[in-house]
């Protein structure tokens, strides 16, 4: 433990590592985890009806009611603005959106967090405490451990971030809206929220699965598992014979 110690508080500011796949890719990893989650969770949109009475001739009155969601995506508490009241003579029904896809979207945000926290910790140990690492057989071993997992976290979270996303846009879509108008009323679909930064943010765990998965091959090479370590005695010969 004080052999430890002591290697950690000899800090030795090196950059060349970034100058290898080693450290370059963990530098993009530590930018694409950024745009993941900013994207993701950063998200805010909305999506209106345009509604009128029915079926009532006599009343004109026609409102656009408007339903904002945001991360993380828990639709079904979710309510259209109350129009003016009372709205065709009557009390307004209140009306939710549907579906419930925050597991998906936290998932998806927690696997970038931590990637995020993780490549930090990994670029100050290969920056400032590189040799360390190369003289411990464990880190290594550890760092192309936790590369995997989170090279299938990123495989699993995406690919539930993707199908909550086209479950999201089916839901908030004004033509299918449309089909849950109360039957009080009529409705007509009104306008919705560009979701590209949603988009996007699908892509960018695709990249990050792409990147975790090729950063494991080269961490690989840094354990004894790739490259056995060498003798400590090279030039002591084998033992001799017992007669």
């Amino acid at each position: 433990m004080n052999r430890l110690t002591q290697k950690m508080s000899g800090l030795q500011l090196n950059f060349s590592p970034l100058k290898e796949p080693l450290g370059f890719i963990k530098v993009l990893e530590w930018i694409f985890s950024i745009f993941s989650f900013a994207t993701c969770g950063g998200y805010s949109g909305e999506t209106s009806m345009n509604v009128t009475c029915h079926p009532s001739p006599n009343i004109t009155q026609n409102e656009l009611i408007v339903a904002k969601f945001a991360y993380p995506f828990r639709l079904n508490t979710v309510k259209f603005m109350v129009p003016s009241s009372p709205f065709c003579e009557q009390p307004w029904q209140e009306w939710h959106l549907t579906g419930d896809y925050s597991s998906s979207a936290e998932f998806y945000v927690t696997v970038a967090v931590f990637a995020f926290l993780y490549c930090i910790g990994a670029l100050v140990l290969y920056l400032g405490f590189r040799h360390l690492y190369q003289d411990s057989r464990k880190l290594p071993l550890i760092d192309f451990i936790v590369t995997l997992i989170f090279a299938i976290l990123w495989l699993v979270s995406s690919s539930a971030w993707a199908k909550g996303l086209s479950d999201i846009k089916h839901v908030t879509s004004p033509d299918t809206l449309i089909h849950n108008c109360p039957k009080d009323y009529k409705c007509t679909t009104g306008s919705e929220s560009r979701m590209g930064s949603l988009n996007i943010s699908v892509a960018f765990g695709f990249l990050n699965l792409i990147l975790w998965a090729g950063n494991a091959w080269f961490v690989y090479k840094e354990t004894n598992l790739h490259t056995e370590p060498p003798p400590s005695n090279p030039e002591q010969g084998p033992p001799p014979s017992s007669m």
